[in-house]
């Protein structure tokens, strides 16, 4: 009789079905609540710079280029025009003062001078003429004078004496009346005369100060003109090195046209291009360091240009103490100028990730080294080496300071 045999509820293969699908429920769950979901990227580590974030001394500098120049440097302007006859000099010239440089001709300008001294000579010859006809107008009316006081003492002696007839009635009395008409009318006629001369005396004096005065006008005129003149010569109003002379023989200069320069050589400065970033934190007075032959010098800024042409602005810097040897006028070098005091902080190394994360984030190499994350920091000042770090790292920690537009918006980049 055959033995009926009972399924069995737990089999191998029941099991092995269950086992299963435990195991895939628990790798799904453990992969929904503990796997690394973020982006991720892979990356070749050789092709990328890190650094190390370190704690030291921030030191508030910028580096920039500087250009050498003369301390003192002098303009050379045409007062007057002209054409260039002759050119006693050329650049790079050593001069002293009052060395000849250019000679102008100016054909009008010589003309003006002659007519100016043409009309002085005429003028001083009727101020001469005038003074000597008043001395004989003088002579004249000094003699006319004379003949009337004469006649005016005959008048009175016929006068005085006819009176006296006709009181004793010798004289008809027509007879005295015309001679006290006749006395009567010389000395009115001297009365004339007087003023008559007077007049003319004062007029005479009038004309005489203003002929002077106008001489006197015309000879500032003519020194003015002859001032002009010597200024066809133009001349090293000091000494130094004539760096140019913008002018050839036979060219034409127009007055106020600027033809070169003389270049003081007992001092020379320092010119530095600064970006206009910098604008409100650059003044007189800030420090800043050269080097030179392996030796350092001390700058200061004597004078910040307002004027801002692409972006930038120029700032002038003199030698503190000795001015190196050997250096000369057009060479360039970086200096290190001083935007305030040294300071203690946590201090990230530049690089290009600047430009593509505006210093809002980093990626930070985790402990394990195989993966740098993403990570938000707040940076502050910026010297031509390193970042302050306000927030976000701590000293020790590694960080990607290279460029990261290849990185996309990934939050994970694995090695």
């Amino acid at each position: 009789m055959d033995k009926k045999i009972e399924k069995k509820y737990w089999s191998k293969k029941r099991i092995s079905l269950i086992g299963g699908g435990v195991l895939v429920a628990l790798l799904l769950g453990y992969n929904l609540i503990f796997a690394d979901h973020r982006s991720k990227l892979n990356v070749e580590k050789d092709k990328i710079s890190i650094s190390t974030v370190t704690k030291g001394t921030f030191d508030q500098y910028i580096a920039v280029t500087a250009v050498v120049l003369p301390l003192k440097t002098i303009r050379l302007d045409a007062i007057v025009g002209g054409y260039v006859s002759q050119k006693y000099l050329e650049g790079g010239s050593n001069v002293k003062k009052g060395d000849s440089i250019l000679r102008l001709e100016n054909q009008n300008l010589m003309m003006d001078f002659v007519n100016h001294e043409t009309e002085i000579y005429r003028l001083i010859n009727e101020l001469q003429n005038t003074r000597q006809s008043l001395k004989q107008n003088k002579f004249t009316m000094q003699q006319t004078i004379a003949t009337l006081d004469y006649q005016i003492d005959q008048a009175k002696d016929l006068y005085d004496r006819n009176k006296q007839l006709v009181d004793e009635k010798i004289v008809a009395r027509q007879d005295y009346v015309k001679y006290k008409i006749d006395y009567e009318r010389l000395v009115k006629q001297k009365q004339i005369e007087v003023q008559s001369q007077q007049f003319q005396m004062e007029n005479a004096a009038i004309q005489i100060e203003r002929l002077e005065s106008t001489i006197a006008r015309t000879q500032r005129n003519l020194q003015m003109m002859k001032e002009n003149l010597n200024n066809l010569v133009l001349r090293a109003p000091s000494d130094g090195q004539l760096s140019s002379v913008d002018a050839e023989v036979g060219g034409s200069i127009t007055a106020g046209q600027n033809i070169g320069q003389i270049d003081d050589l007992n001092g020379f400065k320092m010119r530095a291009e600064i970006d206009e970033h910098y604008v409100s934190r650059v003044f007189a007075g800030l420090k800043a360091s050269f080097e030179f032959n392996n030796k350092t010098y001390g700058l200061v800024a004597i004078k910040v240009y307002p004027e801002i042409k692409n972006a930038r602005f120029n700032v002038d810097l003199k030698f503190e103490g000795e001015t190196p040897d050997g250096i000369r006028r057009g060479q360039s070098s970086p200096i290190r100028l001083e935007l305030g005091k040294s300071s203690s902080a946590i201090l990230l190394p530049v690089g290009g990730f600047f430009s593509d994360t505006g210093g809002n984030w980093v990626y930070v190499v985790d402990k394990s080294g195989k993966r740098a994350v993403k990570r938000t920091i707040s940076l502050g000042q910026k010297n031509p080496q390193f970042f302050e770090v306000l927030e976000g790292l701590q000293e020790g920690e590694q960080v990607i300071t290279s460029s990261y537009e290849n990185f996309g918006d990934k939050e994970v980049l694995v090695f």
